[in-house]
């Protein structure tokens, strides 16, 4: 089959379309044709080598949908021909990928797999942003950084949908009217505005309950600094680079709370990820949270598909279409 491999960290130059050995499941594992692929910033953490690379050369990728090819010993509720979709396996970007059958979930009838495969994580990762990390509520206000991405514009639907205000930051003028769309009540420019002034301004002084960062290095002092007493900085990534060692007494003046969650720590086990998994996906189905696909490359253009990640030319969800 064919597949992306990396031989080592680096630049988008790395990840080469490559024939590999077709894999075949094992005890509890289920073979799938993948249809789509997921592209996340996760990704060109590990191409670029800011989280570990567990051995090389190395397929990239953990996310995808597809049907299912053959399912291996110690599998119950899944068969040939089934339509699936997954986050959290490893080796993604490929033509076919074995998974743990528990890190399954079955593709809602009407759903189609693109749409499935764009959503696995992001959706799952805004659903417990808002519902676990920090449970948004009526008269709570919100920042989310990069707020027409991925994760952004469904984690903006979702808090709307808990009556929470959103302030959302963006880059362009384009991207301040897409997050608009998806329900943010303020947009902030960072280009040209000073969203720390701004959110300042908004909240009268008083600061926000919450912020939600996937940027890291470029936003974190400020949004520190716009919460409210007791607030939450909620850093979910670092797309412009790792936040430095900080001392525990910036949180000292407001009692503030600092986490930095990770998907797999709220999908665990296997009750978890269909709670969040079944509730993101049936939302999508239903019509009440939308998915916005930016682009579909095919597997093969996986480094223009990073570099559009990287550059933050992106607004909503890139696939890999083997």
């Amino acid at each position: 089959m064919k597949a992306i491999q990396m031989s080592g960290p680096g630049g988008s130059e790395v990840l080469k379309y490559n024939n590999v050995q077709d894999p075949v499941p094992g005890i509890g594992e289920v073979l799938i044709q993948l249809k789509a692929i997921g592209v996340n910033y996760m990704d060109i953490y590990i191409r670029s080598g800011v989280y570990p690379i567990p051995s090389l050369p190395l397929i990239p990728g953990s996310e995808g949908a597809g049907e299912v090819l053959e399912v291996g010993d110690d599998v119950s509720g899944f068969k040939q021909g089934d339509l699936v979709a997954y986050t959290g396996v490893p080796q993604s970007y490929a033509e076919k990928i074995v998974c743990p059958a528990w890190k399954l979930i079955k593709i809602p009838t009407g759903l189609d797999v693109n749409t499935a495969a764009a959503v696995m994580l992001q959706g799952i990762t805004a659903q417990y942003l808002c519902k676990s990390t920090y449970p948004l509520g009526s008269g709570d206000t919100c920042l989310i950084h990069a707020s027409a991405g991925g994760v952004g514009l469904l984690l903006t639907q979702m808090a709307k949908s808990l009556g929470a205000t959103v302030i959302g930051t963006v880059s362009t003028e384009e991207k301040g009217n897409i997050a608009r769309s998806a329900g943010a009540d303020y947009i902030i420019n960072y280009k040209t505005h000073d969203f720390q002034k701004e959110v300042e301004s908004i909240s009268d002084g008083k600061g926000i309950q919450v912020v939600y960062d996937s940027v890291g290095l470029d936003t974190f002092d400020k949004s520190i600094n716009c919460l409210a007493t007791r607030g939450y900085m909620v850093l979910y990534g670092q797309s412009s680079g790792l936040v430095p060692p900080i001392s525990p007494m910036l949180l000292n003046s407001k009692s503030l709370f600092l986490t930095r969650p990770t998907l797999t720590s709220y999908i665990d086990n296997r009750a978890e990820l269909e709670n969040r998994a079944g509730e993101v996906l049936n939302a999508v189905n239903d019509g009440t949270l939308k998915v916005r696909i930016h682009n579909k490359l095919p597997l093969a253009d996986a480094a223009i598909a990073h570099d559009q990640l990287e550059g933050r030319l992106t607004t909503g969800k890139l696939l890999l279409v083997p």
